[in-house]
């Protein structure tokens, strides 16, 4: 399991004085970054190949309030890969400092090509690299059809 501390700033919290789902957001993407850095996919290395990661979606749920200046910790595990890379399945928890779980993210993504802009496989190297990312317990390989296991497809607006 991956974690990445943080401390609630002013900037995270909202109306309500809680943290912000939105800083969830942020505090995930930073660790996830942090992640894919710790394991050889820092920005530099993934631009060398041209690639970007792209977000397909974040399911939340929330459990428990965090607020102004308190730690908090969110890990990840990865929860799914694809057998060319190009997929992956992302499990994210938020602690507090008494190690209460605040929140839980399921969030799965892929990797572009950043000129194409289509999804595309991970080059050899970074595909060794990923065999080593910490695992679920849920961890399975993942197919295109997971990426629509909700049936959610895009509608055009009616004008």
């Amino acid at each position: 399991m991956y974690k990445k501390q943080f401390e609630i700033r002013w900037s995270d919290v909202d109306a309500n004085a809680h943290l912000a789902n939105s800083a969830y957001t942020n505090f995930m993407s930073h660790a996830r970054m942090a992640f894919f850095g710790e394991f050889g996919f820092s920005m530099q290395d993934i631009k060398k190949h041209n690639l970007g990661p792209v977000v397909f979606y974040e399911h939340m749920y929330y459990f428990k309030e965090s607020f102004l200046g308190t730690p908090i910790t969110v890990t990840i595990e990865v929860s799914g890969l694809s057998e060319d890379g190009m997929l992956f399945k992302f499990e994210h928890n938020f602690y507090n400092h008494k190690g209460e779980n605040l929140a839980y993210c399921e969030m799965q993504g892929g990797w572009i090509d950043l000129q194409a802009r289509k999804l595309t496989a991970l080059p050899k190297a970074l595909l060794e690299l990923s065999h080593k990312f910490p695992k679920s317990k849920s961890f399975k390989t993942l197919t295109k059809e997971d990426t629509r296991k909700y049936g959610i497809r895009p509608k055009p607006m009616a004008l």
